[in-house]
């Protein structure tokens, strides 16, 4: 950085000539709109909606006319008269819009000196890329008297983040689906019974409530819900409810199974049960789908919830579970990374064979689907930068759509460093039973819920459509 750009540094009264002038080139940014709204509360949706802004009299999404003004304040506290001014009046007229992607070069220029007081009255101009004017207007300032050079303030990082963002596109995608019927093991409290009833009301399932009667309606009671035309089952306890929840499966009345208020072994001892259960040739795994924070697209992070200590072989179906889930949301190849501390294949470390011999199953054909890489650290799995410094080039490094974690432990901590910690919003289904199985945790809300719902329907269909 040169040196005079590390300063910040003012001109005084004294040294500023009528005709002295300053500027600030900006081109105009979805997230300078986006900022400018979260700052001053403007949501006009001229600025933040794009829909509303193709019938609106420009036919675009435009910047806060205040942007501008900004710009001009930015000038005039930075550069001329620059530190220690004080503004005492700002006329702007407004003449022609600011588009997304549009540079405006604002310019002040003295025009009159007051000794009394050190008044110094500028014109401010703003003009697009084609020399138009698209603001214009008067300040009046205060000019320091005093010569002011400070160190050039950072300012912080500001990442912008709507909640929910990329999960909005599993919740169209299910618009053409048929809700499927989901048996949901022992809805006994508000919070999973109001879930259930709210991801029916978006069409993403049809509930069958299996319960104890009385505990369900006391349940419904205190959420303020109404169970008119609700499917329901009575069942005597928990254990009960998860019985007839796979009895149901196995006879082709339900297509999915969703974790009331019960404990997650309770309602997984049924589903897993040799003789009764809903096992296939495949193991069962846990398949998160998390919305991070800066990270482009969803993640899918397995397991983290049901194989504590997996072998080769279960790590196996854990990644051939999640490819299957990768194609069901739409990816044609998705890019597994396969996690350990390292990223070089190191004989102490038995996470980073078993990622060797993964690869290897791969390139035999004994994983289908995706793309393999690994061991890969965490860092270099999901950060182009951290993968191209340690210089490792693959279609996977830097860009991945699923993380393996080498167990339980470290995908459980994997996923709740990113919930509590980057503000990460996650959902998840159990795969390689006969039918996706909704396993919610108490602390979950409602969007959980529904995206939760949203998987397992859209696995649904997808499973339905391959003829399994």
């Amino acid at each position: 950085m040169k040196a005079d750009l590390q300063y910040i540094e003012n001109r005084t009264f004294d040294e500023i000539a009528i005709g002295d002038s300053a500027q600030l080139v900006r081109t105009l940014r979805q997230q300078d709109i986006e900022l400018f709204a979260v700052m001053s509360g403007d949501v006009n949706p001229a600025h933040v909606d794009v829909e509303y802004a193709k019938t609106d009299i420009f036919h675009e999404v435009i910047a806060h006319g205040m942007w501008g003004g900004a710009l001009i304040s930015a000038v005039l506290g930075t550069e001329l008269p620059g530190p220690g001014t004080i503004y005492l009046n700002q006329s702007l007229s407004f003449r022609r819009p600011v588009g997304l992607g549009d540079t405006v070069t604002v310019t002040v220029t003295a025009k009159q000196k007051q000794a009394e007081g050190k008044r110094i009255l500028f014109d401010c101009v703003c003009l697009n890329d084609e020399g138009q004017k698209v603001i214009i207007g008067e300040a009046e300032v205060i000019a320091p008297s005093s010569k002011v050079r400070r160190p050039r303030v950072t300012l912080p990082e500001v990442h912008l983040h709507e909640r929910g963002a990329s999960y909005q596109k599993l919740f169209d995608a299910c618009e053409a689906l048929a809700p499927i019927r989901v048996a949901v093991v022992h809805p006994c409290d508000s919070v999973s019974l109001s879930g259930a009833l709210q991801a029916s009301a978006r069409g993403l399932i049809e509930p069958i409530l299996i319960g104890p009667r009385e505990k369900v309606d006391a349940a419904a009671q205190e959420a303020g819900l109404s169970l008119q035309g609700v499917e329901r089952l009575d069942a005597p306890h928990s254990h009960a409810a998860a019985e007839l929840a796979v009895a149901m499966v196995r006879e082709g009345k339900a297509q999915s199974i969703m974790k009331g208020k019960l404990h997650t072994d309770e309602l997984m001892g049924a589903i897993v049960n040799k003789d009764l259960g809903l096992r296939t040739e495949r193991r069962m795994s846990h398949v998160y789908a998390i919305d991070v924070p800066h990270y482009p697209k969803p993640l899918l992070i397995t397991d983290a919830a049901i194989t504590i200590y997996p072998d080769l072989m279960d790590k196996r179906d854990i990644i051939q579970n999640a490819i299957d889930l990768g194609h069901a949301l739409g990816l044609a190849q998705p890019k597994v990374a396969i996690l350990s501390a390292v990223e070089t294949v190191t004989p102490t470390i038995t996470s980073t064979i078993d990622a060797a011999a993964l690869c290897m199953m791969a390139n035999r054909g004994q994983i289908t689907g995706g793309v393999l890489d690994g061991p890969l650290a965490f860092d270099n799995a999901i950060s182009p930068t951290a993968a191209e410094a340690k210089g490792i080039r693959s279609e996977v490094a830097g860009d991945a759509d699923i993380l393996v974690a080498p167990d339980l432990e470290a995908g459980n901590m994997i996923a709740k460093q990113l919930i509590y910690l980057a503000g990460a919003d996650a959902a998840g289904i159990v795969l390689g039973a006969r039918v996706p199985i909704i396993l919610t945790s108490r602390a979950d809300g409602v969007l959980t819920r529904l995206v939760s719902c949203a998987l397992a329907q859209i696995y649904s269909h997808h499973q339905q459509a391959a003829g399994r």
